[in-house]
């Protein structure tokens, strides 16, 4: 079910200007599909739309495209770089130290990323735990953090 309305999301803002989640409810509901305000946003974050200008002044939305995917690594890894202040690690975890407050952000960015390696992430206040999948890959990904923030 959640396939079939996220396909048809898809297919609703090729064929529409969609500048609303209100506007893409009312053709959801148009085509059958029940949804609501909740449900519309989560499935816009999961399908990761992008709001684009549609030429005549106003914005509407738009599916990224595979140029996309390496604007967003660019702002993870800025993200990165300016919240994490120290990089470390102890068995399969590697820990980031964070500017106060920013670990939840750093954590966002780092899953964002998509590295296959990273089972997990978990932010308090100034820390981030990131679980690998083993000892060795959380020594590499240590140094790819100390490469991102600068540190080596």
């Amino acid at each position: 079910m959640k396939n079939n309305r996220q396909n048809e999301i898809l297919d609703i803002i090729k064929l529409f200007n969609i500048e609303t989640q209100e506007e893409l409810i009312i053709k959801l509901r148009e085509r059958g599909y029940d949804v609501t305000q909740a449900t519309v946003s989560r499935d816009i974050r999961e399908l990761k739309l992008v709001k684009i200008t549609s030429g005549d002044n106003s914005y509407k939305y738009a599916a990224p495209t595979g140029d996309d995917k390496r604007d967003y690594n660019s702002k993870y890894k800025y993200i990165i770089r300016e919240t994490v202040t120290d990089v470390d690690y102890a068995c399969n975890l590697v820990i980031l130290k964070t500017m106060p407050g920013m670990a939840q952000a750093s954590a966002a960015a780092i899953d964002g990323l998509g590295w296959n390696e990273l089972v997990g992430s978990i932010a308090g206040d100034d820390t981030v735990f990131i679980a690998m999948r083993s000892e060795k890959k959380a020594s590499e990904y240590a140094e790819q953090f100390k490469n991102i923030i600068n540190l080596v």
